[in-house]
């Protein structure tokens, strides 16, 4: 890596921690909010758009009207998803050294399942039948990572109970041998319906790739270069990924579509730098953070951009 390159990985991975430690001293700041019981009258509900308000609490509102007041905020989550009934909700905790809660919920929004985690909260997920959890932590102070930093991401099976809290051991085959390296990092887990295979980001020698998981078989693949924090549309056959297309903090990002079939990339309408892993509204139309926002716009490179949501992140359907 140059040391130019270098320079705009600490920068960007800089930025990235400086946004995830405010919400952190944020949330230290306040009262505990006891993440086993979600609010007044649960508000994990078919139909609804859930999303993390500018408080930082769990909140809903009806799909066919996104613009209504939102329902619920009494859970506290850093980043939050849901699926299948099932939701996960990563808390940081206070302390002198960063740590993360991994909450897992069930239809009404009370705790089932507490996993600790060390690190800063970065992305969280959960397959569509409300399986498999995932997340991504920031660690700090490994030798081996580039500016002093890595990520840890783990995946619960919820029916069985396993868990694998970091997944950097899995065989990992690159460009069609097996490969080794003591910097492999992966994040953005999203899982297939089938809750086996799954695509995630890797990174090692100052590049990313897309990787291919098979969980069952506990083996990955790398699909190409330069494809992160990938989210699979609902019939599996097309993934939305951010690909670095610029040295420019600002310009960083653009929003791509990747058919599976043909491997054929489409990038989005949506010209501004989303640093976010998307999720499917639905079939068509992906949504994710811009700002202070939620944004939508389809996934196959038509259309424009359409505000979604004011004051939210962390988007996910309640189906």
């Amino acid at each position: 890596m140059t040391p130019v390159r270098r320079l705009l990985v600490l920068l960007a991975a800089l930025a990235v921690l400086g946004g995830a430690a405010a919400g952190y001293a944020a949330w230290a700041a306040r009262r505990d909010p006891a993440p086993a019981q979600a609010g007044q009258d649960g508000v994990l509900r078919p139909g609804q758009l859930m999303f993390r308000t500018a408080t930082g609490r769990v909140a809903g509102v009806p799909l066919r009207d996104t613009s209504a007041a939102p329902a619920g905020g009494g859970l506290a989550c850093d980043r939050f998803s849901t699926g299948g009934g099932t939701s996960i909700c990563l808390v940081a905790r206070p302390g002198p050294v960063a740590t993360t809660h991994a909450v897992i919920l069930d239809r009404s929004m009370r705790e089932t399942r507490r996993v600790k985690l060390a690190g800063i909260p970065n992305r969280a997920g959960m397959s569509r039948s409300g399986r498999m959890a995932s997340w991504t932590v920031f660690v700090t102070g490994e030798s081996y990572s580039e500016g002093g930093f890595s990520t840890w991401t783990g995946i619960l099976d919820t029916r069985t109970g396993y868990a694998v809290t970091n997944i950097e051991d899995i065989p990992l085959t690159l460009n069609g041998r097996r490969y080794h390296a003591a910097d492999v990092n992966y994040w953005g887990v999203t899982f297939a319906a089938d809750d086996n295979r799954f695509y995630a980001t890797v990174s090692t020698k100052g590049k990313t790739y897309l990787v291919e998981g098979d969980y069952g078989r506990w083996q990955a693949r790398t699909l190409r270069e330069n494809a992160e924090c990938p989210s699979l549309s609902p019939d599996g056959t097309r993934l939305v990924f951010k690909k670095r297309v610029s040295a420019d903090p600002d310009r960083m990002w653009r929003l791509h579509l990747l058919d599976l079939a043909t491997m054929r990339e489409t990038p989005l309408a949506e010209p501004a730098s989303v640093d976010d892993q998307v999720a499917w509204l639905d079939g068509h139309t992906v949504m994710y953070a811009k700002g202070p926002d939620v944004w939508s716009v389809p996934a196959d490179g038509s259309g424009t951009p359409a505000l979604l949501a004011r004051g939210a992140s962390s988007p996910a359907v309640s189906r």
